[in-house]
């Protein structure tokens, strides 16, 4: 199995209004003369070390499991960074998820050889990743068909804006939590429980009626639990 390969880019956000890092992944039999799903992964770097979604998804796409995908990675600076950008109440989520919708879309559409359609497209996340992937596909089902969600962050203004949602036949959710996710350790808000209100959140996404997956996993909150549930996450937010 010939791997694909992983180049890093710049691109500038005018939302941001600063130079993002970004990691762009491409099959081994990528041409441009044939169209491409794409993934957006915040928490980009995470995904592809920690993760290895560019080793699942040529396993997958060797076993024809899947369509040719892209994968897009935006790896985050710092962890402040990454809470002013990832949380819901961050001063940066709004501006940070104008940057996805907005600017990297396009500027992916036009450098590669894509679908332009929202089902062909997919945000995964893990932690707050998982949070403001959720938001931006909530704001923008259009844009984005399809969201993973490994154990998200929710609070009320997450679960709010599942609540508020018109339409939720448009967007496609895969969502996991592991079971011993009771007291996870945060950098600014001590410890937390992530299971109950993702079961919470869990209960508003099959009430509204959201195209979804859920599962409940042995263990906890760190990619020792996310990483083998890579493959599945793929496969089955591509059935739904």
């Amino acid at each position: 199995m010939n791997p694909g390969k992983i180049e890093e880019i710049t691109f500038f956000s005018e939302a941001l209004q600063e130079e993002m890092e970004l990691l762009l992944y491409l099959p081994s039999r990528y041409s441009p003369l044939y169209k491409h799903n794409i993934i957006l992964a915040s928490d980009g770097k995470d995904y592809f070390q920690l993760g290895r979604i560019g080793r699942v998804a040529d396993e997958l796409m060797e076993e024809e499991m899947i369509e040719p995908v892209i994968i897009v990675g935006i790896p985050y600076q710092s962890v402040s960074e990454r809470r002013r950008m990832y949380h819901p109440e961050g001063d940066r989520n709004e501006a940070y998820i104008r940057f996805l919708a907005h600017e990297l879309i396009q500027y992916i559409d036009e450098t590669y050889p894509t679908y332009q359609i929202g089902s062909s497209r997919m945000l995964i996340g893990d932690s707050l990743a998982a949070s403001v992937s959720l938001l931006t596909a909530l704001k923008y089902p259009n844009c984005f068909g399809k969201v993973v969600l490994h154990s998200p962050f929710i609070n009320e203004h997450v679960l709010e804006a599942v609540r508020s949602n018109a339409n939720p036949s448009a967007l496609s959710i895969y969502h996991v939590i592991g079971k011993q996710e009771t007291q996870v350790a945060t950098t600014a808000d001590g410890r937390l429980d992530f299971l109950t209100p993702n079961r919470e959140l869990h209960k508003l996404i099959k009430e509204k009626g959201f195209p979804h997956f859920y599962m409940e996993l042995e263990g906890d909150h760190t990619w020792k639990t996310w990483q083998p549930d890579i493959r599945r996450a793929i496969l089955e937010i591509n059935s739904l």
